[in-house]
């Protein structure tokens, strides 16, 4: 199928053409239709299947069609609510894209920098608001934002949303737009949470199920490489001597690691740096651009980017540490593979890792080739005991030591400026 085919009115045709796309994804093909129909939409498709272009066309159309009155103040008629800061940018930068040949406006807002350019830019007025849950609410709190208007309501990556506990700030969101309005609602996973939250706010939903989470895109090539946890900064250094790696997105469990990592690297001679969490907003973001732009080869993550990073033609995603929630495998190897191109993931894994190891190869229905030809094979076959948690002790210096000691001849102690406290005395009568 081409896109012509899918009734798109021209300008949208001509900037899907400039963005080099003729055929629709699968997910494309069977959203867009009953989405340009107004029905509402429930979407199970992993990331790296053109989900936004999903949304994003049927809504960029149905907004043109609805010509703004001259004069007319605009206001918010699409509000797309993600999980992450990176993940709304590039949303937003997917509907300038697709809607670049109309007359529409879309902002995007969220939370870890200064409000007031987002809110600068909501008072010039927008049709299209991609947003996380967090600032959304704050600046409806503020009397910023009126989500009355809303026609079409689109929550993105809403397992991720409730994973990292936004289900109470998407509950208030929900409570605040139109009753009548179109939902669309795209999944990678569909546990009971997520179903029971599809069966409150959709109405007679479209289903589409694409490349269900449990099956990695067939063009990822997989590698396991059993190693020692403390060999795997080595391994690392060693893989990346092959120039095969050109664009690498390495994934750590914890942000220290991320950072630990690439301080390791910096060492070996490889430039890269960090994005996670604990990083501002303008580092994650000028990281992530240096990255794009090959000022740096390698980028080192924790999951709070596993969808939140789209890069092109990403050559290989390397899991330093293996996530121990199984579905996470599949949503960071996901960030190579794109668009129909190919990639590869590597994974290390040390015996601590063993188990969450057995849990991935149980969802993806099949054993991940070991590569045994390296200079850093598994040693170690026994669990790392963990150390117990130390208290805390307060020790007191030399100083505090002598001063505590000393006395004076009536018994009352010194002070710690080294005067002496002058007793009490009560007043006889």
């Amino acid at each position: 199928m081409k896109f012509e085919e899918l009734q798109l009115i021209e300008p949208i045709l001509r900037a899907v053409q400039d963005e080099g796309y003729t055929n629709p994804s699968p997910i494309q093909e069977q959203a867009i239709p009953p989405a340009l129909a107004g029905r509402d939409v429930l979407g199970c498709a992993q990331t790296g299947t053109g989900k936004t272009a999903a949304f994003a066309i049927p809504i960029l159309q149905h907004l043109t069609a609805q010509k703004l009155e001259s004069g007319r103040q605009r206001v918010i008629r699409a509000l797309i609510l993600t999980p992450t800061r990176e993940l709304a940018l590039q949303i937003c930068d997917s509907f300038k894209a697709y809607g670049h040949y109309l007359r529409l406006r879309t902002a995007v807002i969220f939370g870890g920098v200064s409000q007031n350019p987002q809110v600068d830019e909501l008072k010039r007025g927008i049709d299209i608001l991609v947003a996380t849950p967090g600032r959304l609410n704050d600046l409806i709190g503020q009397g910023y934002i009126d989500l009355q208007n809303v026609e079409t309501l689109v929550l993105d990556e809403a397992d991720r949303m409730l994973d990292m506990g936004f289900i109470h700030d998407v509950e208030k969101v929900i409570t605040r737009v139109p009753s009548e309005r179109q939902t669309l609602f795209f999944s990678a996973t569909m546990p009971d949470s997520i179903m029971r939250l599809c069966n409150r706010i959709l109405t007679d939903p479209v289903k589409v199920a694409v490349t269900p989470v449990s099956s990695t895109v067939d063009l990822i090539e997989q590698a396991l490489y059993y190693v020692d946890k403390t060999n795997k900064r080595k391994l690392l250094l060693y893989l990346l001597k092959n120039p095969a790696l050109v664009s690498v997105l390495v994934f750590t469990f914890t942000k220290h690691g991320a950072d630990r990592v690439v301080r390791e690297l910096e060492k070996g001679g490889v430039h890269a740096q960090a994005i996670h969490g604990n990083k501002s907003q303008n580092a994650r973001q000028n990281a992530l651009n240096a990255f794009k732009n090959g000022d740096i080869r390698v980028l080192v993550a924790t999951d709070i980017a596993a969808r939140g990073i789209d890069i092109d033609e990403l050559s290989h995603v390397i899991n330093y540490d293996l996530p121990n929630i199984p579905e996470t495998y599949v949503h960071r190897i996901g960030r190579t593979g794109r668009a129909g191109l190919g990639g590869t993931a590597i994974s290390f894994c040390c015996f601590d890792e063993k188990e969450s190891l057995a849990e991935i190869e149980k969802l993806i229905g099949k054993k991940i080739p070991v590569v045994e030809d390296h200079p850093f094979p598994m040693e170690i076959f026994v669990q790392t005991p963990k150390q117990p948690r130390q208290p805390r002790q307060r020790i007191a210096s030399e100083r505090g030591k002598q001063l505590s000691a000393r006395k004076t001849a009536d018994g009352v102690p010194t002070k710690p400026g080294g005067n002496r406290s002058k007793p009490k005395y009560s007043r006889k009568g």
